[in-house]
């Protein structure tokens, strides 16, 4: 049998199994139909009888999902083993079915499936797991490849106020203050697995839903909400580290959506309590962010996926927040002492940033760049002691500072003090590299001047070559700190010809 042949007899088995699923309302064979559809589902070639309007209703009928306008009645809570196991089953078919066909994603958008999903998980309870499992993943599945989906979901169907309090509920939150929630105690410090499953993707779907059009200020009340929630979960646990991380991720991201203005309630804990050194703010939070990144530095896997979220929050809530940059830059640049070694070298979270500054991924080396700039308050003198000329000039270059200067926010005014140890060396550091190197032997020491004047015209030889070969491109900075053609910044940069003259 051919390919060909079989993809057809398979469409027909599919076909076949909608078709006994619209007559049959025995829980038993209709269990049984979805599953082998399930596995079905799998093969977007044989997926066309099933992304059809009638297939997306005969399966959002079977999960009990009301489609307005559709004849799809909104049914009750199943109440047995075997109908539960029914609505699952449609529940699965339905990702796979959606995951896997771009058709099956427009008709769920022309039918209004997910705010008819909306409907149905006010309904769920926390004891049919599964059932909201599989409608929280289809609903991230919904929002994930349909962008006019996710529009609809945040002004329509109200699910952003919906996913966050089944993130309340899942997560226990008790709250004791306007945004802030109890922390957790010691027995509730672990998240159950069946509860982390829920919250992971509650919070994917929560994510997709608030990529875009979170600056209306109107909305900064449920942002707020949403980010006390992941403040509580950034403090809890799971009974796997793995999992941990993977939940911290998620709340990470989630955080980087929101408007930074809300991320005040990260540090705005009363209750809690805070330091006197960072104006009474909780940083217990800032701490978590900082160790996750650390930590994903260390595994040096995936960084752009992995890594460059949690830079981009920490850097935007530090330009934005002068108690979270304050102390980042306490834990991270710490007043210098030691600068026999490069700023690269070394196991401190500086070193470790100042390695990724020269990162192959674009994204990864201005996200640390970016990071460390922030943390030194914008200026370009400052940015250098702690990194050397060689690893911030691609940054530098990119922001047009190669000449100097600062960045464009405005930060506060107080001064970081050198310490004793740093000012001593500072004469001696070498501005490139970041360090103080040892003397080298200086090869032209035993040369006459005959041989000096021959090795320098040989390297303007080389040099000349390169140039008219196009290898290399000498190249200048103009006074505005852009980069130029060697010749073009020469000349800018010179003087204008003088007008004195001896004539009359």
């Amino acid at each position: 049998m051919t390919s060909c042949a079989l993809w057809s007899l398979l469409q027909k088995l599919c076909q076949g199994l909608l078709t006994v699923l619209r007559r049959s309302d025995h829980p038993l064979c209709q269990s049984t139909c979805l599953e082998t559809l399930r596995i079905l589902s799998r093969d977007k070639r044989v997926l066309g009888p099933v992304a059809t309007k009638e297939g997306i209703l005969t399966l959002a009928g079977l999960a009990r999902i009301h489609v307005a306008g559709h004849n799809v009645e909104l049914l009750e809570e199943p109440q047995s083993a075997e109908e539960e196991r029914v609505v699952v089953e449609a529940l699965k078919c339905l990702c796979n079915v959606v995951f896997n066909s771009v058709p099956a994603q427009q008709v769920g958008t022309d039918v209004k499936l997910a705010e008819g999903l909306c409907a149905h998980l006010h309904m769920v309870s926390s004891s049919h797991h599964e059932v909201g499992l599989f409608s929280l993943r289809l609903l991230f599945l919904l929002s994930a490849l349909r962008t006019d989906v996710r529009s609809m979901l945040r002004k329509e169907a109200g699910a952003v106020r919906l996913l966050t309090d089944i993130l309340e509920h899942t997560l226990d939150v008790q709250w004791v203050g306007p945004y802030e929630a109890m922390p957790p105690t010691p027995e509730a410090l672990t998240i159950s697995p069946e509860n982390n499953e829920l919250a992971m993707e509650a919070l994917k779907a929560l994510f997709n839903i608030t990529m875009s059009d979170s600056s209306d200020e109107d909305n900064d009340h449920q942002f707020r909400l949403i980010a006390g929630i992941m403040r509580h979960l950034l403090m809890l646990k799971t009974n796997n580290e793995d999992k941990t991380e993977e939940a911290h991720s998620h709340a990470i991201n989630l955080l980087s959506n929101l408007p930074v203005r809300c991320l005040d309630v990260l540090i705005d804990v009363p209750v809690q309590g805070g330091m006197e050194a960072y104006g009474g703010k909780n940083i217990d939070t800032v701490q978590i962010l900082l160790d996750f990144m650390e930590k994903r530095i260390d595994k040096g896997i995936n960084y752009k996926e992995g890594l460059t979220p949690v830079l981009s929050l920490m850097t935007e809530s530090s330009r934005y927040h002068r108690e979270i940059r304050r102390y980042l830059k306490a834990q991270v640049l710490p007043p210098l002492k030691d600068v026999k070694e490069r700023p690269e070298i070394g196991a401190t979270v500086r070193n470790k940033l100042v390695r990724l500054m020269t990162h192959v991924d674009m994204a990864v080396k201005q996200g640390a760049a970016e990071f460390l700039f922030v943390l030194c308050k914008e200026s370009v003198d400052n940015l250098l002691k702690y990194t050397g000329y060689g690893n911030a000039a691609g940054l530098l270059m990119a922001r047009g500072l190669l000449a100097g200067g600062r960045g464009e926010t405005q930060y506060s005014s107080d001064e970081d003090s050198d310490t004793e140890e740093y000012k001593s060396a500072k004469p001696f550091i070498n501005p490139i590299t970041g360090h103080i190197e040892h003397p080298m032997p200086n090869p032209m020491e035993e040369m006459t001047e005959e041989q000096k004047e021959y090795e320098a015209q040989k390297l303007v030889n080389m040099i000349d070559e390169l140039s008219r070969k196009e290898l290399i491109r000498p190249m200048g900075v103009r006074k505005d700190g852009t980069l130029a053609p060697l010749g073009e910044a020469i000349h800018e940069c010179s003087p204008p010809p003088s007008s004195d003259s001896d004539s009359d």
